[in-house]
Order: C-alpha cells, then structure tokens, then sequence
C-alpha cells in the first residue's frame, strides 16, 4: 500500500492541475467574450479565476500561453459541434452544411473565433489539425463521387478560405451592417467553384470512375495515339 501512495499523490495532484487549468481557461473566455482580448489580462484572469497571479505562469507559462489553451479549448468545441452534426445524405448539401457550421460557430462565439482564427501561428493546434483532417475527408468523398471541380488539395483551401473569410468579415462589420445575405451568397460562391452541378461519376469506386473518364478520353490531345489506347486498355479492366 504504501509503495503505491506517491504515484497515488502524483496522479491526485495531476488531476487538480487540470481542474485548475480548466477554471482559469474557463475564466480567460468569460473575460474575452464580455470585455475583449484587452481585458484577459494575468492578473484580471487570476481575480476570476480565484488565484493569484503567479499561478497563471505556473499552469502556462506565459500570457501567450494561456491564449494558446484558450484557442486550443474553442478548436475542441468547435470539433465537438461538427461530431455532434447529422451528415447529410446529399455530399454537397454536407459540404454547404459543414460551411454553415463552421460560420455559425463564429457567429455564436465572436471573441473566441477571434482569438482561434485571427492569427495564423493558432494553426498548430492539435484540434485545428483534425478539423482540417475531417475537412479533407469530406472532400475526398465529394472526389470519390465525381463532384469536385478542382483537385482535392485546392478544394481544401477554398473551402477553410471562405468560411474563415466570411466570418471574420461578418465580425467586423458593425452589428447594422451584417445582412445575412453576405453569408448564403458566399457559401454559393463557395460550393459553385469546388462543386460541379452533377456528379461526373454516377457509380462510386474505381469503375464508375473509369467508365467517366473513358468517356472524356477522346476529347483530349494531351495524349499521344498510342498513350490513349493504352490508358482505354487499362480503363476497359478497371470498368
């Protein structure tokens, strides 16, 4: 018994940091959300918080730190919104959905979205990382259904560019000037340019995929003859 009581009090106090760091997160974004990013100052973040002003350098390190675990907590809830979202049916409706989402979320949290999006150094959070990896799955499976109009790495792009755009635009517009339209607009300006109107493969998997491009196949020059036979032997297997 007594061998195991040092590890015990290790683990017991381990899990009190946590406790605290969460409190002290929690307090960073009632401070940023009600009086803005000026306000989450060390010393207003230990007052709410309960503490005293060096425990915050203890948990983090630094006032930049503490951002960092505050993005960090957004990027987290962000990502349990998107598990929480029915997946539609209609992969493009599921693209204009996840868009929705990701806008919406600005919307509901100004300051946090702020914080998390604002500036690009965020983007190495571990959170950030598997919404980005959710994003490129999705856009694989609009790619394996034949909707994309670019390719999948630039589709990626456009899609994070417009909705991170859209939403810092949308709050930095004083409250009168946001009109709604601004965003349905862009989020048709988005799927327009990574979507085509029709799938250009009807069946998913390798076939359907080879049959669509067997079908373009004589249209192109950018093949020699004898480059095109082969690619329409290879094609005929695949189909």
């Amino acid at each position: 018994m007594q061998s195991g009581a040092p590890e015990e009090t290790a683990t017991g106090e381990a899990a009190g940091r946590e406790v605290t760091r969460q409190r002290v997160v929690e307090a960073a974004i009632g401070l940023l959300e009600r009086e803005g990013r000026e306000a989450v100052t060390t010393r207003a973040v230990a007052a709410a918080a309960g503490l005293q002003p060096p425990a915050i350098y203890r948990l983090f390190g630094d006032k930049e730190g503490l951002l960092d675990a505050v993005a960090e907590h957004g990027f987290h809830a962000f990502l349990a919104t998107k598990h929480g979202a029915p997946e539609p049916e209609d992969p493009v409706e599921g693209l204009r959905a996840g868009w929705d989402l990701a806008v919406e979320f600005a919307v509901d949290n100004p300051a946090l979205y702020a914080l998390m999006y604002g500036e690009p150094s965020r983007a190495a959070s571990a959170a950030f990382r598997t919404g980005m990896r959710m994003l490129k799955e999705r856009v694989h499976r609009l790619a394996l259904g034949g909707w994309l109009r670019v390719d999948e790495d630039l589709a990626v792009q456009i899609i994070h560019a417009t909705a991170r755009g859209a939403a810092l635009t949308w709050l930095s517009l004083p409250e009168e000037a946001r009109n709604p339209a601004l965003l349905s607009i862009l989020r048709d300006a988005m799927t327009n340019a990574v979507t085509d109107p029709e799938p250009a493969v009807r069946d998913t998997g390798p076939a359907g995929a080879a049959r669509a491009l067997r079908a373009a196949l004589p249209e192109q020059t950018v093949l020699s003859g004898a480059e095109r036979r082969l690619l329409r032997e290879w094609l005929d297997r695949l189909s």
